[in-house]
C-alpha cells in the first residue's frame, strides 16, 4: 500500500492562502466538485470518490490514526469506470455512512498535495498530503513541515477525524448542550 504524511486544519479563510501559495512557489492543478461516499467498514475507512464532468471514480481505502498533529496514512486506489454501479453494490453490501461533498482546489509542491477544501455543511478545510514517491522519510517529513510553516498552518484549529466523521461530532456537541 501506498503511504503520506497528512495534516488538516480548519481554515477561516482559503482565500487568504493564496499569497503563501505564491511564496511557497505552489503550483494550482485544478479545481474540482468531489462527492465522497463513506461505506460501513470494519477496518480503515473506504470511500468512493466520484468527481463531477466525469464517467470516472476511485475507490479509497485508507487506514489512519485519529490524531490532531501530522499522522501517516496507508491508502489504496483503485480507478473505477463506473462508479454508480459500484456504490449501488457497497451500498447493499456494507451499508452508508455518509456522503461528504466538496469543492477542492489543488494546489502541489514536490510531493506534497495541499488541498484547499470548501466542506458542504461543515467549512472550509486546509489539508496537506505529503506523498511517499522515493524520497527519504526525512526529506518527506522537512518537506511536509516546510509547507506546514510557510502555510501557517500551526496555528489554526487541527482536525484530527476524516470529514466522514465531522458531522457526527458537531451533532454530539449540540446535544450535549
Amino acid at each position: 500500500m501506498a503511504k503520506n504524511l497528512e495534516f488538516k486544519v480548519r481554515s477561516v479563510s482559503l482565500e487568504s492562502l493564496l499569497p503563501k501559495l505564491a511564496d511557497l512557489k505552489a503550483t494550482h492543478r485544478d479545481t474540482i466538485h468531489q462527492v465522497d461516499t463513506y461505506f460501513q467498514n470494519p477496518k480503515g475507512r473506504l470511500k468512493l470518490r466520484e468527481t463531477d464532468g466525469s464517467d470516472e471514480g476511485w475507490l479509497i481505502y485508507y487506514e489512519r490514526p485519529n490524531r490532531l498533529e501530522s499522522r501517516y496514512s496507508i491508502y489504496q486506489l483503485s480507478k473505477i469506470d463506473k462508479p454508480t454501479e459500484l456504490k449501488e453494490l457497497l451500498t447493499a453490501a456494507l451499508g452508508v455512512k455518509t456522503i461528504i461533498k466538496k469543492q477542492r482546489s489543488l494546489w502541489m509542491f514536490n510531493n506534497t498535495r495541499i488541498h484547499l477544501d470548501t466542506v458542504d455543511e461543515l467549512g472550509e478545510f486546509v489539508e496537506l498530503e505529503t506523498v511517499f514517491q522515493g524520497q527519504s522519510e526525512t526529506d518527506a517529513i522537512e518537506e511536509h513541515h516546510l509547507v506546514k510553516t510557510i502555510l501557517d498552518l500551526d496555528t489554526a484549529e487541527p482536525i484530527a477525524v476524516s470529514y466522514s466523521e465531522l458531522p457526527k461530532q458537531q451533532v454530539n456537541l449540540i446535544d450535549t448542550n
